[in-house]
């Protein structure tokens, strides 16, 4: 009995230190640390993240505060693992290290986590230990935003909806939670209940810039071009604290709008002088976050025979800064659009360099996911060629079925890949317009050439008209193609009736903008 009583003191002595050295994070559950200022700085990275906020780099301040604290160090591993990779590895062993004396919160996310920063790691094992996570723990939003940028570089957005499902009854009226929603929503199609969640996250935030995001994603989509940029512009104060990620994001949006709405060229570049150059002279500025949007806008123009003079001049700026090697290999998107950049200005040998390394990247890949970024490969290899201007062999690279949403592979969002699909147009075009040109002087060869013209001329109108159905009725550049395509066709009254249309859209979006 005496024994017993021993025993029962013992373990109540070690509640007692144990409740003593323990806190709580932001969402309730506890931590096993006896600083607040760990804490602080833990629930202070939680808000950045979730907020695209420009101060991530605190989280590196809990180990300082507590160097024992499974929770800080593994999360400043996660936070580091893209810059400085032996550093995040030490976080990581000194996380493990202390393992033993962990909350049952922090041992999960720590095998979450630490998954997540491995070498070669298992992207279905890294998402079934974060479903775990979030079963146990599902006020954890830190953890749910890693799922939903697990989930979209998987390519699979119906896997974090049910997820979701199960954690959203425990955070109804948390910031931040419904651009999560909105976001997954949006990228299954599902426009009109996205729309509902981002104004619902707006709602309860009205600074959450990814619910900015989220709902002009929605709008834009629906070419209610102007209601985008209205409701953008109206937000952009509230950005100046955001990362140069979602800085620069949001204004490329903006930017887009303007551009397929039939704005003037002159908002475009105002918002490409003021806003995307000048986030890059800020001391914080991450460069690659920001030139991979401009890579995207002025792509855009060269897909609208727009980028010339000024425009020109600004991609030779852009293209020098894009030589550099070290600029190299972070986004999939951001690779294939400085294959562009670099081959639209003669620099071919870098561009060789670059393919090479594109290559050699997916060897240590499982033969799964080499085979899906054969994909991003092909895709590269044709904007080499479009940008060199070898204009047939871009179109054969791409193919007579081509897709922009089949390439998701490479990280970006629809409305990021949809350029890839006005370059897909653009060549289908210029392949119609040359073969309509001179034709051979024998009949036989004028019956071939005048079929092949023939059969590119409906392709192109095919597609088009294809493409305008799918929600995209209001967008003027589409009626413009397709106003070409008719001309190539001789259909004059089919041309008159889609000019029309192209300059009635633009005239509604931005008169005399």
């Amino acid at each position: 009995m005496e024994h017993s009583l021993g025993v029962l003191e013992e373990y109540e002595s070690q509640i007692h230190e144990y409740i003593k050295g323990s806190r709580c994070v932001w969402w309730g559950y506890e931590v096993n640390t006896s600083s607040d200022d760990c804490i602080a700085s833990i629930n202070s990275y939680s808000h950045q993240v979730l907020g695209y906020g420009r101060e991530r780099k605190v989280i590196l301040e809990a180990p300082l505060h507590d160097k024992d604290c499974v929770l800080g160090n593994i999360l400043a591993a996660h936070y580091l693992i893209s810059l400085d990779i032996s550093r995040a590895k030490t976080y990581a062993r000194a996380a493990e290290y202390h393992l033993g004396k962990a909350t049952p919160y922090e041992k999960v996310v720590f095998e979450a986590v630490n998954c997540l920063i491995s070498d070669n790691m298992d992207e279905d094992k890294a998402l079934e230990l974060h479903s775990k996570l979030l079963n146990k723990f599902p006020k954890d939003l830190l953890s749910w935003k890693r799922v939903e940028i697990l989930c979209f570089y998987m390519c699979r957005p119906d896997l974090s909806l049910p997820l979701f499902a199960k954690i959203l009854p425990e955070n109804q009226e948390q910031d931040y939670v419904y651009g999560m929603l909105a976001f997954s929503l949006l990228e299954l199609g599902r426009l009109s209940e996205a729309e509902k969640a981002a104004r619902k996250g707006y709602e309860i935030n009205k600074n959450d810039s990814w619910a900015h995001h989220c709902l002009c994603h929605v709008l834009q989509t629906e070419c209610r071009f102007k209601e985008a940029v209205e409701f953008m512009e109206a937000c952009s104060v509230s950005w100046d604290s955001c990362s140069s990620l979602r800085y620069s994001h949001n204004w490329w949006h903006v930017a887009v709008c303007y551009l397929e709405g039939g704005s003037s060229i002159s908002k475009v570049q105002e918002i490409y002088d003021n806003q995307l150059c000048k986030e890059l002279e800020k001391e914080d500025a991450v460069a690659s976050d920001v030139y991979v949007d401009a890579l995207g806008l002025l792509l855009r123009l060269d897909t609208r025979d727009k980028l010339a003079n000024e425009f020109l001049d600004r991609l030779k700026i852009l293209a020098g800064c894009l030589t550099d090697q070290a600029m190299w290999y972070q986004e999939w998107l951001y690779d294939i659009t400085i294959v562009w950049a670099l081959s639209k200005v003669g620099n071919t040998s870098r561009v060789h360099v670059l393919l090479k390394g594109l290559k050699s990247r997916t060897c240590n890949m499982s033969k799964k996911k080499q085979q899906l970024m054969q994909k991003a490969i092909q895709l590269a290899e044709a904007v080499y060629e479009y940008g060199k201007g070898n204009n047939k062999k871009a179109l054969e690279l791409l193919g007579p079925n081509f897709e922009a949403s089949d390439y998701k592979v490479i990280g970006a969002s629809d409305l990021q890949l949809d350029v890839f699909n006005e370059i897909w147009y653009k060549l289908l075009l210029l392949a119609g317009q040359s073969s309509t040109g001179k034709l051979p002087k024998t009949l036989f060869f004028s019956l071939v050439f005048r079929l092949f013209s023939l059969n590119t001329e409906l392709a192109v109108i095919k597609v088009l008209e294809r493409r305008i159905e799918q929600l995209r009725d209001g967008a003027p550049f589409l009626w413009r193609l397709l106003d070409k395509s008719y001309l190539m066709e001789g259909n004059a009254e089919a041309v008159v009736t889609t000019c029309e249309k192209a300059n009635v859209l633009e005239s509604s979006y931005f008169k005399g903008a």
